[in-house]
Formats: structure tokens, sequence, C-alpha cells
């Protein structure tokens, strides 16, 4: 299997927006299949660092550093420490990061990897294979914190009904399993808001699930600050992002720290102390997949690519820093 078989969504567009230049230096923060790997090494004559927490993208990844030795350089490690990392290796300053977030089409296809629910598979979902488990969580929460959990990051409406099943089941293991449950647990079609049609009734449930199991609202707002540390003056931030719980923190981030959100009035007082904007928006608007790129990947219909361009201001402090979630 190649990278080229899992072609990355918006992949043209990232790199567009990146404009990689020969001798420069890019992150691929969710190195995944290698996909905006490959495509900024073949676009310019630079180097890329490839990070990612799951050792099998890494594994799967070193077909492609030999295809450009001594410009690919895969790191295993949350892009949330991406400064940390590069750091080690005596990289300090970078040219551009591409984060494509969520779950890879490589991980979905491996039911043994348990992120899927159209595969049965193990209750895992772990992108690191360490960690609790999906299988640990559901079988261990109580009712109330595991509605909680599906709500916040399933945006599940029938979160309160799924809990309940979910804990008059227990325990679970495979994911058919807890698609099944969740499904049953959720009334019929006519009885569903319409905005509701068209998708599996496990995918919320499934997706808040991997988000608690991989922290990945927690990795999401350390890794924008740490692409915001090792960008240089002109280095650039293209993000792509699924659904609307990834796609707010990083409107937000790229419009305060593009000093666009509000610095107060006489009737609303100041929250934070003005800052020179260490960013310029490149995309006012969030781009997305043309038909095309929908049909040949379904996936795509939900991107939304976001990017920005680093100006020579210092680095803000943290989101959790100034009163943001963090």
């Amino acid at each position: 299997m190649s990278a080229s078989a899992h072609i990355p969504v918006l992949r043209d567009a990232v790199v567009a927006s990146l404009m990689p230049k020969a001798g420069g230096r890019y992150v691929d923060g969710t190195f995944g299949a290698g996909g905006y790997s490959e495509a900024l090494l073949g676009a310019a004559d630079c180097r890329v660092w490839g990070i990612d927490r799951d050792p099998d993208a890494l594994a799967f990844g070193e077909a492609l550093m030999m295809r450009f030795p001594g410009r690919l350089t895969l790191i295993e490690g949350n892009f949330g420490e991406m400064d940390k990392l590069l750091g080690t290796l005596g990289v300090h300053e970078v040219d551009g990061v591409a984060l494509d977030l969520g779950v890879s089409s490589m991980q979905l296809d491996r039911a043994e990897r348990g992120f899927s629910f159209r595969t049965d598979g193990p209750l895992d979902m772990r992108m690191a294979h360490r960690g609790e488990t999906a299988a640990d969580l559901i079988n261990t929460l109580d009712e109330t914190d595991l509605a909680n959990l599906i709500y916040d990051f399933g945006e599940e409406r029938f979160a309160r009904r799924i809990a309940g099943a979910i804990v008059r089941a227990r325990p679970i293991s495979r994911t058919a399993e807890l698609a099944q449950i969740v499904r049953r647990a959720i009334p019929r079609k006519e009885d569903r808001p319409k905005k509701g049609d068209g998708i599996d009734l496990a995918t919320r449930t499934f997706q808040a699930l991997r988000i608690a199991v991989n922290d990945e609202m927690g990795e999401l707002t350390r890794g924008l600050g740490a692409a915001e540390r090792l960008l240089v003056p002109g280095g650039r931030l293209a993000v792509v992002t699924f659904h609307s719980l990834e796609d707010r923190p990083v409107k937000s981030f790229f419009q305060q720290r593009a000093g666009k959100t509000p610095t107060g009035s006489r009737h609303l007082p100041i929250t934070a102390p003005s800052r020179t904007p260490s960013f310029r928006l490149l995309t006012n608007k969030p781009l997305v997949a043309d038909a095309q790129e929908v049909r040949v990947n379904p996936r795509a219909r939900s991107a939304k690519l976001r990017a920005a361009e680093r100006t020579a201001a210092p680095p803000w402090p943290g989101m959790d820093e100034l009163g943001e979630a963090a």
C-alpha cells in the first residue's frame, strides 16, 4: 500500500496554503498515511518532519522516507508537543505546519483498531496503543458522566438515552455490539430532526469516545500553540477539521491571534490585555472540498480548511492563560 492510496482531504489546497519552497522546513503534524508529507516533498526541494502518535503510521512511512532520502524525518509523539519534539533534533523554527484532525483512513480501515462502527472489532480507539480504551470508558463511567461525554464530544441530543442503554448492556467489548446498542437507543427516523438524517446513528457516540480516549481537544489546543511558537515570520499554518467541535476552537484561535475578536468597549470590559496579532488570516472563510473531491472521497464532505500566516509578533500566552477553554 502506498501513501497515494490514501489521498488526504484538501491536499492541494493545503499545499497551496503552505507554499512550500526550496530549502523550506515543514511539519506534517498528523502524518497518518503520509499524504501531505508526500505532496510537500514533491512540490519543492524542502525538508519535512512527520509526527504521529500511532507507531503503525510511522512504520508505514518508512517507504516514503526511502523515496525522499534525507528529506523526511518521522517522529513518534503528539503534535501538541511539536516544538519540544523538533527541539530535541535541533530544529527550533519552521516555515509551515499542516494539521489534519481526527481519525485517519488507515485507522478506520483496520477493524482491529476499534475506531469504526461499520466493521466489528475490539472496542479500542487508542491512537497511541496505550492508556484507557473506549471499552474501559463505557464499562466504568457512571451513567451521568457517560451521557455528558457523549453530549459534549459527540454533540448527540440523545446522549442520556444512549448512556442508559449502554449501562444496562454492560459489559461491552466489541464495536458492532456498541453500534447496535446506540442505534436501538435512538428514536425511529421520523422522530429525529431532519438534520440528523443521512449519517449512521452511531456516528456521534463513536466520535465522542474517540475524542475522549485520545484527548483530541486538549491536543488541538496544545498543537495550535506549539505551531505558533515554531513558525517563523511569514510561516504558515493550515488546519483541516471535520466537525464543528474541532472547527470552533481553530476559528477562534485564528481570529483571536489575527486581532479579529472584540477588544472591549465602554459597555463591555476588556477581558485580556491587547496584544499585537501573531497571525494574518489567509482564509476569511474556510475552504471546502468541491463536488469532484467529495465523489472520490466522501470523507471530504465535512472538511474545512483554515490557514493563516505568522507575523513577526511574539507568540501569545496559551489559550487557557487567556481564560478560554483549553
